[in-house]
Order: structure tokens, then C-alpha cells, then sequence
């Protein structure tokens, strides 16, 4: 057993072809598919079904995976760390696509003035995708709006966030106080994708209050959905950061939701992570980001 068989196992897993494997590797094929047996035949399980040509993962090399690609990532920090240490060298950051627009580039302009000889490289994503990336070791730090499910993930909360309600100008229920969601779903509702963190949020909270809703509107983009409740088309329920903007210059109205419906941004790592200096120095600077940023309860105000 050495870390060799570990490289060419999660070059096999990741790509779920022996000869891509080796490609990547510069090994013969043979040597891969060897490999991958003598690591069967030393712990006794079969790691990969093979029918015909193809390849796919058993439970076992799917457990096996995670302890594989952790050793193998260990020993890459180490030596991307001795060499580097921590003033050279990158860091590898993810973050969701709400945070990824809206809090991460200025958080980034503080830590590159601190850090300017580190290489900072980016991957915008879903939350989901950057959890993923964060189990793969292909990012160091995730930036993300839901609470991570992976049992190998540390997540810190940084930054509280609410979803606004928002609807058209002059709207009968942008007249009220307040507003439930029971209101809102008798009219068209505008949505984001199914996956994204906000619209995973708004669902668990349909499901709890046993409101059925199926939405008019179905779109990747905020925008298209803000400027269709401009336009009048339905209502909506958006994550603050996105529609602050929109309020504070009319293009939409909001009231405040009579039971607030908020939410925490998390940093996350995995647990096997080795946190550098300028890792830690990230983290520490989203949290202090978080605690000076405020954002609006729910009516579009920020907070004092």
C-alpha cells in the first residue's frame, strides 16, 4: 500500500475510466488497472463494478474514496506548503452565487492588500456544487447559503441574511403591514431554480406550512425574476443582498414578512482540512465582515 495506489484509485474514482486515468497519470494502462487490483486484493473488497466497459464505483470504494482523497490532499498541502509556506503559493476559494456577487469581491480586495503575493482562485457556484468541491479538495474554502449535510464538513456561521417579499408598485399586498406566505400564494409566484439555497429555504417553508405553490416562473437569473415583478407578472421572495438595490430605487415594493424568514451564510471546510495562516486569515475576515454587515430585516431597510 502506498500513495501511489492512492493517486491512480482517485484518478480511477474521479473519472470513472481506467484510460483516462491513465492519461492523466502518464501510465500505461495496464498499471493503473493493476493497481487498482492490488488494492482490492490487499483489503479484500471490490472498489469498482466493471460491466463491460465501464466502470462504477461499490458502496466500499465510494467509503474508500473518502479517506483516499483526503491522504492524497494531505500530502499535496504539505508540499504545496513547505515549498510556499503561507505568504506565496494559492488559496482556493468557493462561494455561492449570491455571495460569490456580493460580498466576496470586497472581502477579497481586503485580503489581497494583506496577502498580495498569494494567488487567489476562484470557482462561483450553487452552494451544493461548492460543498462538493470542498469533499473533493478542489477548492480550501466554501462560501455558502445553506447549512452543509456532509458530516465531513465544518461549517462556521459568518452572516445572517433574510428574505424579502417583494411585489409590483401599488400591489394590494405592498399596502399591508405585513405579509404572510399564505397571502403571497394567492397570486403568481416568480422563483429561483430548484437547487438554489434560497429556493431550497422558501420550499422547507411552503412544505412546513403545507402551502402548495407551483410557481409561474422558474429562472437561474434574480434579475429576470425582480424585472418580472416590476412588470407586474407575480411576487416573488428573493435573499436581501439580491434585491436591496431594487427597493431603495422603486423598482419594486416589499413588506415586511410577520414571522421573519432569515437565514445564516457559512464558511465551510473539511474536517481533514489543513487551515494555513492565510486560510485562517480568511476566515477571520468573513466573520468580521459578517458582524459589520447588517442586512435588511425583511422590509428592505438595512439595519442601523
Amino acid at each position: 500500500m502506498t500513495l501511489r495506489h492512492m493517486k491512480i484509485f482517485v484518478s480511477v474514482f474521479q473519472h470513472s475510466n481506467i484510460t483516462r486515468a491513465a492519461e492523466e497519470l502518464h501510465l500505461a494502462q495496464p498499471s493503473v488497472s493493476f493497481a487498482v487490483k492490488e488494492l482490492e486484493d490487499y483489503y479484500g473488497i471490490r472498489l469498482f463494478d466493471r460491466i463491460g466497459r465501464r466502470i462504477s464505483p461499490t458502496e466500499a470504494g465510494k467509503g474508500f474514496y473518502e479517506y483516499a482523497i483526503h491522504i492524497v490532499s494531505i500530502f499535496d498541502e504539505m508540499e504545496k506548503t513547505i515549498r510556499n509556506w503561507d505568504t506565496m503559493g494559492t488559496i482556493r476559494i468557493g462561494a455561492s452565487i449570491t455571495i460569490g456577487n456580493y460580498i466576496l469581491p470586497p472581502v477579497l480586495r481586503q485580503y489581497q492588500e494583506k496577502f498580495p503575493n498569494l494567488r487567489v482562485e476562484v470557482t462561483i457556484k450553487q452552494s451544493a456544487s461548492v460543498e462538493q468541491h470542498v469533499l473533493n479538495n478542489d477548492i480550501d474554502i466554501g462560501l455558502i447559503e445553506s447549512q452543509p449535510e456532509h458530516r465531513d464538513i465544518v461549517s462556521i456561521p459568518f452572516m445572517e441574511d433574510y428574505l424579502c417579499a417583494i411585489f409590483p408598485v401599488g400591489h394590494p399586498l405592498a399596502q399591508r403591514g405585513e405579509v404572510t406566505l399564505e397571502q403571497m400564494a394567492q397570486y403568481p409566484f416568480l422563483m429561483r431554480e430548484k437547487g438554489s439555497a434560497g429556493r431550497e429555504i422558501l420550499d422547507a417553508c411552503f412544505a412546513i406550512r403545507q402551502i402548495s405553490v407551483r410557481p409561474l416562473w422558474e429562472s437561474t437569473s434574480t434579475q429576470a425574476i425582480v424585472r418580472g415583478v416590476a412588470e407586474g407578472l407575480g411576487v416573488a421572495v428573493l435573499p436581501s443582498l439580491l434585491v436591496q438595490k431594487d427597493i431603495r430605487e422603486h423598482t419594486v415594493e416589499t413588506v415586511p414578512f410577520e414571522q421573519p424568514l432569515k437565514r445564516n451564510l457559512h464558511i465551510v471546510y473539511h474536517k481533514s482540512k489543513y487551515l494555513t495562516e492565510n486560510m485562517n486569515a480568511f476566515i477571520a475576515l468573513c466573520r468580521r465582515w459578517g458582524e459589520s454587515r447588517e442586512t435588511c430585516s425583511g422590509d428592505g431597510k438595512e439595519k442601523e
